[in-house]
């Protein structure tokens, strides 16, 4: 810490910050020196939460925002044609779900598993089913047609939707 004569204006170093009275060495000048007041352990506690919370709600919005489902910058996009039932060799009604993925940019991607959803009448999902199509690769441009017959039972089933499984920058090949 610095101090300093109020007459001559010399200037004082000292390890630990003096309290009361000091007396120049230059001009023998007598003054009162008080403690700085010191931060509140709380207060500084406070502001480091603060920081913290600002800079968590920072990366969340940069993390959100880069993540966001934009259609228009999305390469691939999957289309249901068709929703139709037929029965298999046990005479249960199965239903197939047709349609297509065209790939919208001008570079070739690998082609993504496709996940069909069936969701009931107030919109809850029933089952989400997984299956991979025929093709491995599509090059920009070009559209693959995809049928699959789900399994299991299909009562209740109101709407069906599908999904392009993990399409990431990363997958772009």
């Amino acid at each position: 810490m610095k101090i300093k004569c109020d007459i001559c204006k010399t200037e004082y170093s000292v390890n630990a910050a003096p309290s009361g009275r000091v007396r120049c060495a230059v001009c023998g000048n007598v003054w009162n020196v008080s403690k700085r007041p010191r931060r509140s352990g709380l207060l500084v506690f406070f502001a480091s939460l603060c920081a913290l919370l600002a800079a968590t709600v920072f990366a969340v919005a940069v993390i959100v925002t880069s993540r966001r489902d934009n259609p228009e910058k999305r390469p691939l996009v999957a289309t249901i044609s068709d929703v139709s039932t037929q029965k298999d060799d046990n005479n249960i009604p199965r239903m197939v779900v047709s349609g297509t993925v065209t790939n919208r940019s001008d570079d070739i991607y690998a082609f993504p598993d496709l996940i069909i959803v069936s969701y009931d009448a107030t919109g809850a999902p029933i089952s989400r089913q997984k299956f991979m199509p025929s093709a491995t690769l599509l090059d920009a441009g070009q559209s693959v047609r995809f049928s699959h017959t789900l399994s299991g039972d299909i009562t209740g089933v109101k709407r069906v939707t599908v999904e392009l499984l993990d399409i990431t920058q990363g997958g772009k090949k």
